[in-house]
C-alpha cells in the first residue's frame, strides 16, 4: 500500500471512528423512554420481516394516494419503488452527511429541506434523528439482513419518538418525486421526508411550514422568531451587531439559524434582481467575523467583517451583490481565512452575504436554541423547567381553562398559570409556549394553528395562590400573539416571583400546550391550581382567614435625615400574622424604589400589618421606622403617603422619612 493510499485509508478509518463515537454518545443520551409512533417498534417490526424473509410494507402509512395528498393530485401516475429498483448500489449516506445532499421536490416545503440543510451539518443533531444510523445502513456482504425498513427519531411535543417507516418511495417516470439526493444513490432525505410526511398526516400536509418548527422536531431546541419589519436595522449599525452577536452565539453553542423573505401570495418563490428568492426558506449555515487582509498586516491590523453564509435548498439562484461566488469582496481576505470558510464548493446554492445586506434583505431569521440542561458542561448550563396544559372548558369560571388574552378582562385570569421564581439578583429568563403540531389534521380540513401568546406578572413574594384580579398586578411584558406552532420571550428580570399566563387570542378555544422555562439556577416553576386556602381539619381550631389583604410598597422618601454619612442600603419587612416578605436591599440610596408586593389570607382582621425599614450593614442592621396599618375595608384605593415612626412603647414617635404605599383588602379570599 503506497504512502497516499495509506493516509486515505486511515482518514477513512479515523472518520468512521470519530462517528462511532458521536453514535455512543448520542445513543447513551436516550437511555430513558422512547415513545413509538402509532405503537409500531422498529426491531421487533425488523425481526419478524427478516424472519420471514420478506420486506417490511408500512400499513400505517400505505403506498395509495392517501399517503400523497388530500386536495392535489400529483401531474402523472405515481409508482411506489424500493431504492434497489432505483439504482443497483443504493446507500443510506454516500460519503457522510453535507448539506450539499439536498434538493426540494416537487411539494412546496423548502421550509424542511433548509431544516434538513441545518441539520447535515450537525453530526451531534443528525445522529439523534437518525439512530444506529450504521445498522440502518444497506450492508452489501450481508444482504439478507434487509428488510426494508428504517426509523427516525423526532422529538414531539415534548417526547422523543421513533417513526418506522418502509423504504418505498413515490416516483413519477421513474424518479423521485419529493426530497431527493444530488446523488442517485443517496436515500436518507427521501426516508427521512418520508418519516416525517407519515407524521404529518401525508405529503401534501408538508406544503407550507415553518423552518424553525421542524428544526424544533429534529432537535428538540427552543426556537425564537425574529421579525426585522418589526425592528428595521438599515440606519442602525449598533443594533445590526446586537443582532450578530446574538447569531454568532447560537451558532458557537450548536444552535441553528434559518431565514426568509416576506412575500404577498403572488410573490411566493419569485426571484429578486439580487439573486434572492421571496417567501423562501434559507438555512444559515455559517456565521464568521472574517479577518480582512493579508499576511501577517491582516493579523496586526484585526480587523473583520461579520458575514453569513446560507444556502438555498433548490441548489441554485444564488446572491448576486457583495460577497456573492464572483464577488471582487474575495480579494480583500488572504488565502489562509478563504480556506478556512471552506470556499471550495461551487454552484450549490450556498453563498456568502454581509450583515448590512442580510438585514436589508431578510425579514424573518427563526433563532433554534438548543439549550444545554446538562449537570457537567464547560458551556452554559440552564435549569429547565417542563409543563403540558390544556385550554379547557367548564361551565364554572373557576374551573374554566380558555379564557382568552388579556383584551378579556373578565376571563384572562381564568387560564393556566405558573409561577417561578428569581432567586438571583438578576436572571436572564427564557420562556417558550409550544401549541401542539396540527399539520396531521389538514386532510380533514382543519390543521391551522391557534393564535396564541401569554402575558408576564410580577406578583406578591408570597402567593401561592392563582390569580383572580389584574388591577393589583404588574404587567411586566406581554408576548406577540400570532397563530405559530411557538411563541418565545427572552428577558432579564430581578429577584422576585412570577407568572406566566399562557391563553390563546380568542376565549373558548381549545387546545393543548407546552411550557418550556430556562433560567440559570432552578425557578421552581409550578403551576398554581387552588384559588384560596383550603379548609382543613384543624381550620376550626386555629382559624380560617376571613379577609385577604395585599400590600404594595412603591418606596420611601426624606430617609436623609436619618443618616450622617449620606448613604444607606435600605430595605422593608412587610409582616402579618407571623409571616412576613422582605424586599430586595437597594444598594446606596435614601430614597429607594421597593416595589415589592406582600399578600395576606388574614384569620385575625383585627391584627394590623405593620411594614418596617431597614438599612444594611454588615455587622447588625439599622431600623429606620415604620409603619402599622389596620388595612380594612376602608382603606383608600390610592397610593398614600406614610410617616415612618418608631417601634414599641414609642411607637407614636416619629421619624424622618415617608413610606409611599397602596394598601387594598377584601372579604372574598378569591378577590385578589
Amino acid at each position: 500500500m503506497g504512502i497516499n493510499s495509506t493516509l486515505i485509508w486511515s482518514v477513512e478509518v479515523r472518520w468512521l471512528y470519530d462517528k462511532r463515537l458521536v453514535q455512543q454518545s448520542v445513543d447513551s443520551m436516550f437511555s430513558g423512554h422512547v415513545a413509538a409512533y402509532k405503537n409500531q417498534h422498529y426491531q421487533e417490526l425488523r425481526r419478524m420481516s427478516q424472519d420471514r424473509g420478506q420486506l417490511f410494507e408500512d400499513p400505517e402509512f400505505p403506498c395509495n394516494n392517501s399517503s400523497l395528498f388530500y386536495s392535489k393530485p400529483l401531474p402523472g401516475r405515481v409508482e411506489w419503488k424500493r431504492p434497489k429498483e432505483l439504482c443497483p448500489d443504493p446507500r443510506l449516506f454516500v460519503e457522510g452527511l453535507s448539506a450539499h445532499d439536498l434538493n426540494q421536490g416537487e411539494v412546496g416545503n423548502c421550509w424542511f429541506v433548509a431544516a434538513c440543510s441545518c441539520l447535515a451539518i450537525k453530526p451531534e443533531l443528525w445522529q439523534k434523528v437518525i439512530p444506529n444510523w450504521g445498522d440502518q445502513e444497506w450492508d452489501p456482504k450481508h444482504p439478507e439482513k434487509y428488510a426494508g425498513i428504517f426509523r427516525f427519531r423526532f422529538w414531539i411535543f415534548g417526547e422523543w419518538t421513533d417513526v418506522v417507516v418502509d423504504d418505498r418511495l413515490p416516483t413519477i417516470n421513474g424518479q423521485l418525486i419529493y426530497c431527493r439526493s444530488k446523488l442517485g444513490n443517496e436515500f436518507w432525505s427521501a426516508l427521512l421526508e418520508k418519516a416525517y410526511a407519515k407524521l404529518s398526516g401525508c405529503y401534501e400536509s408538508l406544503s407550507g411550514g415553518n423552518t424553525g418548527d421542524a428544526v424544533v422536531d429534529f432537535s428538540g431546541a427552543v426556537a425564537e422568531s425574529i421579525d426585522l419589519e418589526k425592528v428595521p436595522l438599515n440606519d442602525k449599525p449598533e443594533e445590526r451587531e446586537k443582532l450578530f452577536a446574538h447569531l454568532l452565539k447560537v451558532n458557537d453553542r450548536g444552535g441553528v439559524i434559518s431565514c426568509s423573505i416576506k412575500a404577498d401570495p403572488h410573490e411566493i418563490e419569485a426571484r429578486m434582481a439580487c439573486g434572492l428568492v421571496k417567501g423562501h426558506a434559507y438555512s444559515v449555515t455559517m456565521v464568521k467575523r472574517v479577518r480582512v487582509g493579508h499576511g501577517l498586516i491582516a493579523y496586526f491590523k484585526n480587523e473583520t467583517l461579520p458575514l453569513l453564509r446560507m444556502r438555498n435548498p433548490w441548489g441554485q439562484h444564488e446572491w448576486k451583490g457583495a460577497w456573492s461566488d464572483s464577488s471582487e469582496e474575495w480579494t480583500k481576505i488572504g488565502d489562509t481565512e478563504r480556506g478556512n470558510l471552506g470556499l471550495t464548493v461551487e454552484d450549490d446554492g450556498e453563498f456568502w452575504m454581509s450583515l448590512e445586506d442580510f438585514c436589508r434583505y431578510f425579514t424573518d431569521i427563526d433563532v433554534c436554541r438548543v439549550i444545554n440542561t446538562s449537570l457537567i458542561s464547560i458551556d452554559k448550563t440552564w435549569h429547565e423547567a417542563v409543563h403540558h396544559g390544556s385550554w379547557t372548558r367548564h361551565v364554572e369560571p373557576l374551573r374554566n381553562r380558555c379564557g382568552g388574552c388579556m383584551n378579556h378582562k373578565d376571563t384572562f385570569l381564568q387560564n393556566p398559570q405558573y409561577m417561578f421564581e428569581v432567586t438571583k439578583e438578576e436572571d436572564e429568563i427564557l420562556i417558550s409556549l409550544q401549541q401542539r403540531d396540527m399539520k396531521i389534521h389538514r386532510p380533514r380540513g382543519q390543521g391551522e394553528n391557534l393564535t396564541i401568546g401569554f402575558a408576564l406578572f410580577k406578583v406578591e413574594r408570597n402567593r401561592k395562590y392563582r390569580l383572580h384580579d389584574l388591577i393589583t398586578q404588574q404587567n411586566v411584558k406581554t408576548s406577540t400573539y400570532i397563530n405559530a406552532r411557538s411563541i418565545f420571550m427572552r428577558i432579564t428580570l430581578p429577584r422576585g416571583r412570577y407568572v406566566v399566563i399562557p391563553s390563546t387570542f380568542q376565549p373558548g378555544h381549545l387546545g393543548e400546550f407546552m411550557l418550556r422555562l430556562y433560567a440559570d439556577v432552578d425557578s421552581e416553576c409550578r403551576e398554581l391550581t387552588e384559588d384560596k386556602p383550603r379548609v382543613r381539619c384543624c381550620s376550626s381550631i386555629v382559624g380560617y382567614p376571613q379577609m385577604v389583604s395585599q400590600i404594595y410598597v412603591h418606596g420611601a422618601e426624606g430617609l436623609e435625615n436619618q443618616d450622617s454619612t449620606g448613604g444607606a442600603d435600605p430595605y422593608v419587612i412587610i409582616s402579618c400574622e407571623r409571616s412576613s416578605v422582605r424586599s430586595n436591599i437597594q444598594k446606596d440610596t435614601l430614597k429607594p424604589v421597593f416595589d415589592t408586593r406582600a399578600i395576606f389570607y388574614r384569620r385575625n382582621p383585627r391584627k394590623p400589618i405593620t411594614v418596617e425599614v431597614w438599612n444594611s450593614n454588615a455587622v447588625k442592621d439599622e431600623f429606620m421606622g415604620q409603619v402599622v396599618l389596620t388595612a380594612d375595608l376602608n382603606d383608600p384605593s390610592g397610593p398614600q403617603k406614610l410617616q415612618l415612626r418608631k417601634r414599641g412603647s414609642q411607637a407614636a414617635d416619629e421619624m424622618p422619612g415617608t413610606i409611599i404605599l397602596r394598601v387594598a383588602s377584601a372579604r372574598e379570599l378569591i378577590a385578589m
